[in-house]
């Protein structure tokens, strides 16, 4: 007989808002999650863009039981020689090795940094930014999310999240995201620009192709790291398997984490060896941590890298994001906007989307909005998912939307 653990979850996890979806989940499979009594709910959010390849996708369990099989953590990062960590460096340096017409002036990433986590990922590359230019200021974006720890929160840009957590770190200036002239904010006190290829939680923004070429070119000019934050778009989600390949331009810095893991918790931060080199001295271990990389979830990042490109998921997100596309017509729906299957469906309101999202989620699908765009549906999918299962998701949206 099950025993409904909803009381205890009230009871005795920390709460982030007074009012959580508390839908009690016992397993998950593919693009579903079931209750306990049963109910299936088709995931149209992969967890924020982490179950890219689905949940518990066969290869990716194949490869966390097998590494179970032969260690889990050894010793802090860095110091053995694990073959999970190595593997998993290699393939995601391959990925990288990339011919732009607007490259960075370091050269290819070659040097990859494991974390638990994409905030992990932000903070060690800005330790690795200041440590490297010698600088301390950074640009960032409004209306971005880059992490909740405070030098992540620091580049966050809206105020709401910020401004009970004061003091923060000094020298972060904001830029509007795909607006040209506001790369004049860019100058040689400015250790890194840290910006998302697609804006994530401002409601999926994609700048014009002309925006990252001048960017690229106002970073090398100024001698700014260029650090492009792919926490939720990498792995395939938006139609390439780094959002960045798609405008022809490359970074200094290289952030991923999320849909990287396969379902375990990994992040990293990537960058040419040149520039990764100078943790190792003045102070020597420049950069440390326990658990990043561990080797489980490197072998879970592994196999759902190689799903990925094996099964050519980025490819199919481009017709399965277009298909959405073109069933999801409705007045209620003001504007539609992405790319690959990281789309943002736009109401009037957030009582509009608050209430569709309710009725979706009492039918058995579950759909969510954005931090700072809140008017938005969140449309992103496990890469997996098939054009059956589109159809089916489009027509309960509809059926709600009609509904109201």
């Amino acid at each position: 007989m099950h025993i409904s653990h909803r009381q205890h979850f009230f009871d005795h996890l920390a709460q982030t808002s007074e009012y959580p979806l508390a839908l009690e989940i016992e397993k998950a499979e593919g693009i579903y999650m079931y209750s306990p009594d049963g109910k299936s709910y088709m995931d149209l959010i992969s967890g924020i863009a982490v179950s890219n390849v689905g949940h518990r996708h066969p290869k990716v369990l194949a490869a966390v039981h097998e590494q179970l099989d032969k260690h889990m953590h050894l010793l802090v990062y860095g110091e053995y020689v694990q073959s999970a960590q190595v593997q998993l460096a290699k393939a995601l340096t391959k990925t990288l090795n990339l011919q732009s017409p607007h490259p960075s002036p370091y050269g290819l990433i070659n040097n990859v940094y494991f974390t638990n986590s994409g905030t992990e990922a932000v903070e060690g590359a800005m330790k690795l930014a200041k440590r490297f230019t010698g600088r301390d200021g950074f640009v960032s974006c409004f209306n971005a999310y880059h992490g909740a720890t405070q030098g992540a929160l620091s580049l966050a840009g809206a105020e709401f999240f910020k401004r009970n957590f004061r003091p923060l770190l000094p020298g972060v200036t904001h830029i509007n995201h795909g607006y040209l002239p506001d790369l004049e904010r860019i100058t040689d006190k400015t250790a890194a620009v840290v910006i998302e290829v697609i804006g994530g939680e401002s409601g999926v923004r994609v700048p014009s192709e002309d925006y990252f070429p001048a960017l690229r070119h106002k970073c090398t000019e100024v001698g700014a790291l260029l650090i492009f934050d792919e926490i939720q778009t990498g792995y395939g989600r938006t139609g390439s398997f780094w959002a960045f390949e798609q405008f022809g331009i490359y970074p200094d810095i290289l952030l991923s984490a999320k849909g990287m893991g396969g379902g375990m918790p990994i992040g990293a931060f990537m960058a040419s060896q040149e520039i990764m080199a100078v943790f190792k001295n003045n102070p020597i271990l420049g950069h440390i941590t326990t658990f990043g990389g561990h080797p489980v979830s490197c072998a879970s990042s592994l196999a759902a890298l190689q799903v990925t490109l094996e099964e050519d998921l980025p490819g199919s997100a481009i017709q399965k994001g277009a298909l959405f596309k073109s069933l999801l017509v409705h007045p209620a729906i003001k504007e539609f906007r992405g790319r690959g299957l990281m789309l943002a469906a736009e109401m009037q309101s957030f009582e509009k989307l608050k209430h569709t999202i309710d009725r979706c989620i009492e039918r058995g699908l579950v759909t969510d909005w954005f931090l700072f765009c809140d008017n938005a549906m969140r449309i992103a999918p496990p890469l997996i998912i098939s054009e059956t299962q589109i159809r089916e998701a489009c027509e309960i949206i509809l059926a709600v939307l009609n509904e109201a």
